[in-house]
């Protein structure tokens, strides 16, 4: 008996068929040719139906509870499953890429989340998350202090911060451009404010140190998805140290939407849990990568706050090396994204609205700004700019980029598909808009 169990387990062609299943069939055969022979002999006799559902593929499979990743040390949380055997035959069993079978190729968990997965990214980017303090004043009276958070992205003490946590737009900072820095480690720096753009709420603060500073490694929030897994990190209410997470709610919330005037701006939303003091701290994805700074939320809501992306970060940073402020070119257009329900929408309204699949449709154009002196009007529809053709407002800005006083050709089309040509010179938009 042991011999033939040994025998049809370390088989690599004959299904296994579970030793619960053989007593459970209630109908398994045991005859022995001579009692008193040495060797014994077992037929065993099971329903097809009940083999088929315990049919399993000993080679190409691994029993493993579904929610432990292939790699035993880390623990994934997944829906508990189970293969529903019978329903699909052994040869329609698809390979698990996940996996390899015990060939000693290493195993993959994708997109696993598990029990380490938050802590380990606060253990990543924690170290280089610092806490801002500022003394403030008004006509020489101090006002007290304010309490942010920053991040060390460079090992030359770079650290990334909020520009309302250094400026207080507006109010005359005591300690003229310097703050107090303190690392997680205790250690406690006298910062400079270097470059600040209250337009963007991003400034930037730099410390000396004569010792190693931990950075954090700067990711990409272009790829973001809404409910995707984030970490903010910080010290609200002057508690350092503190990390809350969340889930992304929205990936390009406009500026318009919070009804902040001005130019247009985009945020990632997130759920996380922002204080005061969260201003300036990062927000970071699963790797311990920072993805978006952390500057506001709804004092009206729970579970709404805000954060530049990253990519925007990187931008304004390029523009503070380049020329120490942030150009940012204007044609005084408001301007909406088409898509084809939009288009369809606008057709069914105006029989006459061009007939176009996509383009960026202009909803005002300001009395005396560069996009009015080069004959923009109102419902015109821009297709091509700059010799590219556009379907997004990002897109006309990424082709804008910093260019000031440059000539820049736009395709547009009008009522009953006429086609204009117009030339536009960008001119740099007023920081105070």
């Amino acid at each position: 008996m042991k011999r033939f169990l040994r025998k049809l387990l370390n088989s690599d062609e004959k299904p296994l068929i579970p030793v619960l299943a053989l007593a459970a069939a209630g109908s398994a055969l045991l005859s022995t040719s001579n009692e008193t022979s040495s060797r014994t002999s077992i037929l065993v006799s099971v329903p097809k139906t009940l083999k088929d559902s315990f049919t399993l593929r000993w080679k190409d499979s691994l029993l493993r509870p579904a929610f432990l990743s292939p790699d035993q040390s880390q623990l994934c949380i997944f829906p508990l499953s189970f293969v529903r055997s019978g329903l699909d035959s052994p040869g329609n069993v698809k390979e698990d890429s996940s996996g390899e079978d015990g060939d000693g190729e290493k195993h993959k968990c994708c997109n696993c989340f598990g029990r380490d997965t938050i802590a380990n990214a606060a253990a990543t980017a924690g170290p280089a998350v610092v806490n801002i303090s500022v003394s403030r004043g008004f006509h020489g009276l101090s006002t007290g202090r304010s309490i942010g958070s920053g991040t060390i992205i460079d090992a030359d003490g770079t650290i990334l911060t909020c520009a309302h946590v250094v400026d207080f737009q507006g109010l005359s900072i005591s300690s003229k451009g310097k703050v107090d820095v303190t690392l997680q480690d205790g250690r406690v720096f006298e910062g400079t404010v270097v470059n600040a753009d209250l337009h963007s709420d991003i400034a930037i603060v730099k410390i000396k140190s004569r010792t190693p500073l931990p950075t954090a490694k700067l990711g990409t929030s272009n790829k973001l998805r809404p409910g995707d897994w984030v970490v903010a990190m910080g010290c609200p209410l002057s508690l350092q140290n503190t990390i809350t997470a969340g889930i992304v709610s929205c990936v390009d919330r406009k500026s318009s939407d919070l009804g902040l005037g001005g130019m247009r701006r985009e945020y990632l939303q997130t759920d996380c849990a922002i204080n005061a003091g969260n201003s300036g701290g990062p927000l970071v994805n699963v790797d311990g990568e920072v993805i978006g700074v952390s500057i506001m939320k709804v004092l009206a809501a729970d579970g709404l706050g805000f954060a530049v992306p990253i990519d925007s970060v990187i931008k304004i940073i390029d523009h503070f090396k380049k020329r120490g402020r942030v150009i940012r070119p204007w044609l005084g257009l408001k301007m909406l994204d088409l898509n084809d329900i939009v288009v369809a929408q606008l057709q069914e309204r105006d029989p006459s609205f061009p007939k176009v699949n996509k383009g960026v449709l202009v909803s005002m154009v300001t009395p005396g700004s560069p996009a009015d002196r080069a004959g923009f009007h109102p419902s015109d529809v821009v297709v091509e700019f700059d010799g590219k053709p556009v379907g997004t407002i990002n897109e006309i800005i990424d082709i804008m980029g910093d260019n000031i006083g440059k000539q820049l050709k736009a395709v547009v089309k009008r009522a009953n598909d006429v086609t204009a040509t117009l030339t536009v010179i960008p001119e740099e938009a007023n920081p105070d808009m």
